[in-house]
């Protein structure tokens, strides 16, 4: 894991911009499976998700199926564009309610995101052996540091690195359909609705990201 880490960020250091003509394309409504783990090897989480392009929503659950020794154990439902994030506790009928300070997500390009190359992961002459992929990157807005995505050239997401001081992630994507296959995650628990929203901590940013750093 670590070698393929680091060879894939040498690639996408080296690899030469062509930022004047490409824009950020955007992800079509998924679901599949996630993995988070840090550069040390550590795994984070890894679970499900749901992903509503259109809506702007997100849910993601480790940590049921395939539990690690180590790893979070959590339900995340993001609604970016009210900016509430619910942190869900289905066994115990409860929630939080909070702000979602930042939208920045690994399944979606920002819209400043600059192009930095396209890779063939494998081998681009075999028909069948290798992947095409973009490469995008951009800076943190609420971390110091700085971030790479690869998506498909149809714009599904494969891979994002995640640059920060005090930690590194690889966060990756495997068994994507592009479909919504229980609309019912993206909505708002029962037990949930009419949950008052959480005070912030000053200092505190509350997003995806920051459940893992």
């Amino acid at each position: 894991m670590y070698a393929a880490v680091t060879l894939f960020v040498f690639m996408c250091l080296t690899a030469t911009a062509h930022a004047d003509h490409h824009q950020p394309c955007h992800s079509p409504n998924m679901t599949g499976f996630m993995s988070v783990v840090s550069f040390k090897g550590d795994v984070k989480a890894y679970g499900a998700f749901t992903y509503d392009s259109m809506g702007k929503k997100l849910r993601f659950r480790s940590n049921e199926s395939h539990p690690s020794n180590g790893s979070l154990g959590l339900d995340l439902l993001m609604f970016f564009e009210e900016g509430i994030l619910y942190e869900i506790d289905s066994k115990n009928q409860s929630c939080e309610k909070k702000t979602l300070h930042c939208n920045m997500h690994p399944l979606d390009i920002p819209d400043d995101a600059t192009f930095l190359s396209t890779l063939h992961s494998g081998s681009s002459s075999i028909e069948g052996e290798g992947l095409k992929v973009s490469v995008w990157t951009g800076s943190l807005p609420d971390k110091k540091g700085h971030y790479s995505m690869s998506v498909t050239m149809r714009c599904l997401p494969v891979a994002a690195l995640y640059f920060t001081e005090s930690a590194s992630l690889i966060i990756s994507n495997i068994d994507v359909e592009v479909e919504i296959k229980d609309p019912d995650l993206l909505v708002v628990p029962s037990f949930c609705l009419g949950q008052p929203l959480e005070e912030t901590p000053e200092g505190t940013v509350n997003s995806f990201l920051s459940e893992f750093m």
